[in-house]
């Protein structure tokens, strides 16, 4: 009877140590923000409004936690319709050729900072990516536990294809080549 005992314990402590917790976006309390700059004097900002993600969790803290992110390139809003348009054209995203843009990783906790390593996909190019996350905690509210982060990173958008550009008289590029993530992103739990 010990022995059953035992390999029963053993069993639901094995069950317990993979459990995974699926998380659901919370749209309206999260935004995908980006800033580029303009005509090495000022910047634009602008962000996705059309987007989703999947995140599942093994972990309280989120180590390890699996994250897979798209937005609809359709969706990006810069405050001014003809830039807009632009963006959407074959000179930045071709949003017809390439409705969204991708990313899939993983959350990571080392030395008490946390990072989303992994691969975002733009206009059908896959590069590898490390995002800084600020893990804003979780709290029991509304029926049921919601976990809050911050995400901020940089990526160049010439690695992905988006290379249009002109210069501006002192020879500077209108459009400069990093592009500056800034998101806040609200999970509810499932």
């Amino acid at each position: 009877m010990k022995k059953i005992n035992l390999l029963f314990g053993a069993l639901l402590l094995t069950v317990a140590a993979y459990a995974q917790t699926a998380w659901q976006l919370d749209k309206v309390h999260s935004n995908i923000k980006f800033t580029v700059t303009h005509m090495v004097i000022a910047e634009v900002e602008g962000a996705f409004k059309d987007f989703d993600a999947k995140v599942v969790s093994q972990a309280d803290d989120f180590n390890g936690a699996e994250i897979e992110f798209s937005a609809k390139v359709a969706s990006i809003d810069t405050d001014n319709e003809k830039r807009d348009g632009h963006l959407k054209s074959d000179d930045f995203f071709n949003a017809e050729k390439f409705p969204t843009l991708n990313f899939k990783g993983t959350l990571v906790k080392e030395n008490g900072k946390y990072s989303l390593k992994g691969n975002l996909t733009m206009r059908d190019v896959t590069k590898p990516v490390v995002l800084d996350v600020v893990y804003k905690g979780s709290v029991n509210a509304f029926g049921g536990v919601r976990a809050g982060f911050t995400i901020s990173g940089k990526v160049n958008r010439f690695d992905y294809g988006l290379k249009w550009n002109k210069a501006i008289e002192s020879g500077s590029l209108i459009v400069g080549e990093e592009v500056a993530l800034n998101c806040k992103v609200e999970l509810t739990k499932g």
